[in-house]
């Protein structure tokens, strides 16, 4: 290093005649020059290497370029800096301008690490077919503690970019430190960021909502489309969006169907007549679910659940794979069996019935 630094002194020997601004932007030049030949290079001969190899190590050379090009220009400016013939209060600010830059490149660098890893779990795992629950397990727990770690490494590098500056020093103690009335400010502006933050790490943990479960908040049912680090977006049946905090799945009660599994069973009541044949009506339950391709094969059951006053309550029973399938074999088993009644056994509809007393003809 010393060797090198010797002969950047003696190469600007030779422009002496030059102001002294002149002079350092050769130097800086010079240096710049040689960092991003280096950088291309470099990137040139790694993209060789992995020209042949796995897509993951093609598109890690890809998003790792712009953060390695930065560090190596300003690591040549820091190489070159002492040989500038600049006034201690430039050098002095030239040095400032490379810690922050320095700070600045390793925060981008830990951002791209963490992309990167999380891309390269989630590889393991496919959300497009049926049994998806492990895979959306891990999808949900890696985009939250992704979007929460990106969160800190943004406040910890501009913690550190401003603890780097004198007259911005305590600005950055008090955002680690939460110290000072400074950090008691931040604190308190950013108590609504934090406490989602830590509903998101503990949502990622103990996992009570995934991605694409299904669920009823607000008396809405919809499905989980999207958990970021301080709200949920619940896509509704109908198309609309709900926008949920996070805080609000650790505070409230709500339903999630596919908690542990995406099966659900459907119930559908009919209220009838006393006269109701309720053997055939098991049989034409049957004949309903059975070749249905919404039926999962587990649960079909009819039951008498309650005697009222003027109907019977008679509950039918029928599986299926998920929460849709589920609806949609309701309204078939419900559409299907009132028009069987209606056409076969008009006598099991509700009846009002009245009893006329004959009176003795005088």
């Amino acid at each position: 290093m010393t060797d090198v630094a010797a002969a950047w002194a003696e190469a600007l020997q030779r422009f002496d005649w030059l102001p002294s601004w002149g002079q350092s932007l050769i130097l800086l030049g010079g240096a710049v020059s040689v960092a991003l030949i280096v950088h291309a290079l470099g990137v040139a001969l790694v993209r060789r290497v992995v020209k042949q190899g796995d897509v993951f190590w093609r598109s890690l050379v890809s998003r790792t370029r712009r953060p390695a090009r930065l560090a190596l220009v300003l690591l040549a400016i820091s190489l070159v800096s002492p040989l500038l013939p600049l006034r201690e209060e430039l050098a002095a600010l030239l040095r400032q301008g490379l810690h922050i830059g320095m700070v600045i490149t390793i925060g981008w660098g830990s951002l791209v690490a963490l992309d990167i890893a999380a891309a390269l779990h989630l590889r393991k795992y496919r959300i497009d077919i049926a049994d998806n629950l492990i895979a959306r397990k891990h999808l949900t727990q890696v985009r939250i503690l992704r979007r929460a770690a990106a969160t800190l490494i943004i406040v910890f590098t501009i913690a550190f970019a401003l603890m780097t500056i004198s007259g911005f020093r305590q600005w950055g103690v008090s955002l680690l430190a939460a110290g000072g009335a400074a950090g008691i400010i931040v604190g308190l502006a950013l108590q609504p960021l934090l406490t989602n933050l830590i509903a998101g790490i503990q949502i990622a943990l103990t996992q009570p909502i995934r991605i694409d479960d299904a669920v009823i908040v607000e008396n809405e049912w919809g499905q989980i489309e999207e958990i970021t680090a301080t709200y949920v977006v619940v896509r509704l049946w109908d198309l609309r969006r709900m926008v949920l905090p996070l805080t609000w799945f650790i505070q409230n009660p709500f339903q999630n169907w596919t908690r542990d599994s995406a099966t659900l069973i459907g119930s559908v009541f009919f209220y009838l007549d006393y006269a109701a044949p309720i053997e055939a009506m098991r049989e034409k339950l049957e004949a309903i679910v059975r070749p249905s391709p919404l039926w999962d094969g587990d649960v079909m059951v009819l039951q008498v659940t309650d005697l009222r006053e003027r109907v019977v309550e008679v509950r039918c029973l029928a599986s299926a794979r998920n929460g849709g399938d589920a609806f949609d074999l309701r309204c078939a088993i419900r559409e299907q069996m009132i028009a069987w009644l209606k056409a076969e056994h008009p006598e099991a509809l509700p009846r009002d019935r009245i009893t006329v007393a004959a009176q003795p003809v005088p």
